[in-house]
């Protein structure tokens, strides 16, 4: 296989397209606007509640996750129905798994927003 040069403005292209896949996201899963509202409420809470920067940098890993796990979801989603657009069980079972995955991010995030959010809110209450 013959190796390509590198180029600045290929380069430059796959942000072009990675920016593209992010845009079909939001556009197309209910899911990913869900996480988006959640992403920005966290957030406005965080910036509220003033954070350390360790909690930043875990919130802000917890977020990224929650969105990684969502694209590989919606990818592998995406590849399947096309590969297989009639209802296959072993589909089926693919796709249920890679749902899974979002839901064990979802709930790990959750856990962490919980750890750090809710003594500070105890605090602020009391």
């Amino acid at each position: 296989m013959k190796r390509e040069k590198f180029s600045i403005g290929k380069r430059l292209k796959s942000f072009v397209y990675a920016f593209n896949g992010l845009k079909v996201l939001f556009k197309e899963e209910h899911n990913a606007r869900i996480h988006l509202v959640a992403a920005f409420c966290v957030i406005l809470l965080g910036w509220f509640l003033e954070l350390s920067a360790l909690e930043w940098v875990a919130i802000s890993l917890a977020i990224g996750a929650v969105f990684a796990a969502e694209l590989f979801n919606s990818a592998l989603e995406n590849l399947a129905d096309h590969l297989a657009p009639e209802r296959h069980e072993k589909v089926k079972k693919v796709k249920d798994m890679a749902a899974a995955a979002v839901l064990v991010v979802a709930m790990v995030s959750l856990l962490i927003a919980c750890l750090i959010y809710l003594p500070k809110i105890i605090l602020l209450i009391s």
